[in-house]
């Protein structure tokens, strides 16, 4: 039957509606695209994207893009790549004949019936991981990332002391020594890790990723856990008005029964004149006493072992900015050059007043807090690093190949 022509216009992408209505994620849809028929179309998407083909250093920024991506997807989603949890398939013939990114586009919408229904899909597995992969490539911080992490570790360094073997955390001032197993530092984030975090978020840009540079504190006792958290709010080495509330999670201990429980045995140790060592026993079996089975609340890929405490805070960063100083004693030293007057006036008439002499923004990074036999279990089987990324990339693979494995059934 033949539809009236009105109804063109009335034809809704209900996939792009859920994203921009409903909360959806542009992961999960399986197809977000605008009908798009022509090259000239694709290119002119890809413009308010943001690239322009018609510069061949952009152009072959993003096919270089495009390469990754199918990279990827072979190394961790296809048995190829990923022989235990891979999937069982083979990325269609056609995108390894692809020389021109556009094409990629009219495959994923099924702009000539050439172009199969899993070869869209498949299209738009590949641009989901572009996607991703360009949000990373554009984060502007990632220029001042060495500025960053020293900012951020010189604030905790400046406490940690070793003696001998003994590792501490000092504050000479009020003479607090909390011993420590270790203090550990995370200053970059693979990138394919990155990637892999990214897909398997629901927000899936870059600015979000909050783990891009930590700390980790074991300690001694799990008492010092808490002890810790306090020295580092009364040294301001962590701002906690700078503390981001949905990232914090804390399976180590329930802090209203601790609170509680804590208040009766310092009113304990004052009448019983409890000795230090008598008090700091009677710490620890409280924080073995006040704790809770974790709530559903946790992140899903951690093992339900996992007993730490953990927290995102932002740290407010100051980059100098080196062309400012270098072009201000340029004009310095241009005045006593021989060097044409045309030059020396074109120097000393640029403008500089929308060029910053100092950048500040803030950077989050990651703190973890556990103890001693906590850590030991974390590493241990379900609670173990490889097994939390195993499920990450799981969970990825689930989410991009879902329309995929729903029209192969």
């Amino acid at each position: 039957m033949e539809h009236p022509e009105y109804l063109k216009q009335y034809n809704l992408n209900w996939h792009s509606l859920d994203i921009l209505a409903a909360g959806a994620s542009s992961i999960d849809v399986k197809q977000y695209l605008k009908l798009i028929k022509t090259k000239e179309e694709a290119e002119s998407f890809l413009l308010a994207y943001g690239y322009d083909l018609s510069d061949p250093v952009q152009a072959a920024e993003i096919f270089g893009n495009y390469q990754e991506a199918l990279q990827f997807i072979k190394k961790y989603f296809l048995k190829e790549g990923n022989q235990e949890d891979g999937l069982d398939l083979t990325v269609p013939m056609i995108f390894y004949t692809i020389t021109d990114v556009r094409d990629l586009f009219l495959i994923a919408t099924r702009s000539s019936k050439e172009y199969s229904e899993v070869d869209a899909v498949w299209a738009g597995i590949v641009l989901k991981v572009m996607n991703t992969i360009l949000h990373l490539d554009k984060d502007l911080r990632h220029q001042y990332f060495k500025t960053i992490q020293t900012q951020i570790f010189d604030r905790f360094y400046k406490y940690i002391y070793r003696e001998d073997e003994a590792l501490f955390l000092v504050d000479e001032q009020s003479k607090v020594k909390i011993p420590l197993c270790e203090f550990e530092t995370k200053s970059k984030k693979a990138r394919e890790s990155i990637i892999i975090k990214l897909l398997h978020k629901r927000e899936n840009v870059a600015e979000e990723l909050f783990d891009r540079i930590g700390v980790r504190f074991i300690t001694k006792s799990r008492f010092d856990c808490i002890r810790v958290l306090h020295f580092l709010h009364q040294n301001d080495i962590v701002m906690v008005n700078n503390i981001k509330p949905s990232r914090t999670q804390n399976t180590m201990v329930n802090l209203e029964k601790l609170q509680v429980e804590y208040k009766q045995l310092i009113k304990d140790s004052i009448a019983n004149k409890l000795s230090e060592d008598a008090f700091l026993d009677k710490a620890n079996a409280l924080m073995l006493s006040c704790y809770d089975q974790p709530s559903d609340n946790r992140n899903k890929h951690t093992s339900k072992d996992y007993k730490a405490i953990h927290f995102t805070a932002r740290q407010l960063i100051k980059y100098k900015n080196p062309f400012y100083q270098s072009f201000k004693n340029l004009r310095e030293e241009i005045k006593d050059l021989d060097c044409p007057e045309e030059i020396r006036q074109k120097i000393m008439d640029v403008d500089t007043r929308s060029v910053a002499s100092e950048l500040k923004f803030f950077y989050p990074f990651e703190v973890q807090i556990t103890d001693e036999e906590s850590h030991q279990k974390n590493t241990e089987g379900e609670a173990s690093h490889q097994e939390y990324k195993r499920s990450q990339v799981q969970s990825a693979l689930t989410r991009l190949f879902k329309p995929l494995l729903e029209l192969e059934k």
